[in-house]
């Protein structure tokens, strides 16, 4: 999942070796915490967040597969 979040980032943005994930392991719950450029916050979120919330409704679909719910954090 983590690479699966890396690699959708690093299509989007216009430096992609500033593209961090960090993964943080609950016990039924992990966050998947995303780090990019500040020019590149934009292009990650999208038009009134329609990116963001893409990439977020992937990474639910594959959490519900691996029975864990997975919530992805946008940082700047």
């Amino acid at each position: 999942m983590k690479s699966l979040i890396e690699q959708m980032a690093k299509a989007l943005v216009d430096k992609p070796e500033d593209v961090v994930v960090a993964e943080v392991e609950g016990e039924r719950t992990t966050v998947y915490e995303l780090r990019v450029a500040t020019s590149d916050l934009g292009k990650v979120i999208g038009k009134q967040g329609k990116t963001a919330r893409a990439m977020r409704t992937i990474l639910s679909a594959g959490g519900t597969k691996l029975g864990k719910r997975c919530v992805l954090e946008i940082l700047e």
